[in-house]
């Protein structure tokens, strides 16, 4: 199980990843907004994506838990 996390604050823009998507190393999971820049949260490893824990518009912390990997 790995646990992707927040790389800074902001606000989730779009959530590309579905939950029991294959996903491969540096793929988009996330996208955050930060003083109106897009800022891509990536996949640090090749798995299944198990749990999405954030929706679109939802303000996060550095941090935080967005998806947990398998």
């Amino acid at each position: 199980m790995t646990e992707v996390k927040a790389p800074i604050s902001g606000t989730v823009w779009q959530v590309p990843a579905v939950v029991g998507q294959a996903v491969e190393e540096e793929e988009d999971l996330i996208i955050l907004e930060s003083m109106k820049m897009e800022i891509p949260v990536s996949a640090p490893i090749s798995g299944t994506v198990s749990e999405i824990l954030v929706e679109p518009g939802r303000f996060v912390n550095q941090g935080d838990v967005l998806v947990v990997l398998e």
